[in-house]
């Protein structure tokens, strides 16, 4: 199987109802940034977050998308990643995802942190035999040791992220889609969850990655995606972006 993710003449647009509050008003005009407001139908306007986005990632890439805050990439990347459905245009994808976005999605407060560890996987279309043969595993790299049966919301917010950082990372994935690279809890455990992070994007078929870090661009990356305004500004490989950057600069 060759694994490729593409987009087609993509957009995706937000929008937003009851224009005569002055409150959504003022929340039409903040996600405006980085976008274009138009009037809908009626008393809706919207905002076109992405606009034209044509875009093939095909396996072995590294891509990188790049750009100021509001210039669109990380709701691209949650258009690939499923979260969000583009408005118009097609996309087709072959693999499977390992989505590192809002990795407390889904999470059960009142549960304890075992029967959290079920729900995800559930969530994921795993068997529970898949997730029982996990558990120990998820449960030793976590090092949360007896909290695991305490509910979550008895823990503090670098132990939820440790929670959920094992339990996302527990499976192999074609696909790894990232959303910055990573601040899961304590030092200690950052720096053992940055070893892990690395060896996914090792074995990944395809990795996409949100940044600011041109530094991680140039360690990490083969190709890069520069948006601004919601549309893409700059597709080609990382020499070639750092090329045109330096120029710019000069």
């Amino acid at each position: 199987m060759t694994h490729q993710i593409k987009l087609t003449d993509v957009d995706l647009d937000y929008f937003v109802y009851s224009l005569r509050s002055q409150s959504l008003r003022s929340a039409v005009f903040n996600l405006a940034v980085g976008g274009k407001m138009y009037k809908a139908a009626g008393d809706v306007a919207a905002v076109r977050a992405l606009s034209g986005i044509n875009l093939e990632i095909n396996e072995g890439d590294r891509i990188a998308l790049v750009g100021h805050n509001g210039s669109g990439k990380t709701t691209l990347l949650k258009v690939i990643a499923g979260i969000y459905h583009p408005t118009r245009g097609q996309m087709t994808i072959d693999g499977d995802i390992t989505s590192m976005i809002a990795i407390n999605a889904g999470i059960e407060m009142e549960a304890t942190g075992l029967r959290n560890i079920y729900k995800l996987g559930l969530m994921r279309r795993l068997s529970r035999k898949v997730i029982d043969s996990r558990v120990d595993s998820i449960a030793e790299f976590s090092g949360l040791g007896d909290f695991l049966h305490l509910p979550v919301r008895t823990y503090s917010a670098g132990m939820l992220a440790r929670l959920m950082f094992s339990v996302a990372t527990e499976f192999e994935a074609d696909i790894l889609v990232l959303d910055e690279w990573l601040s899961a809890g304590d030092a200690d455990f950052v720096k053992k969850a940055g070893q892990r992070m690395q060896k996914m994007v090792e074995e990944a078929k395809i990795v996409v990655l949100a940044t600011h870090d041109h530094d991680l661009v140039r360690r990490v990356c083969n190709r890069v995606c520069e948006l601004k305004g919601g549309h893409i500004a700059f597709l080609g490989s990382t020499e070639d972006w750092m090329a045109c950057r330096e120029t710019q600069a000069a």
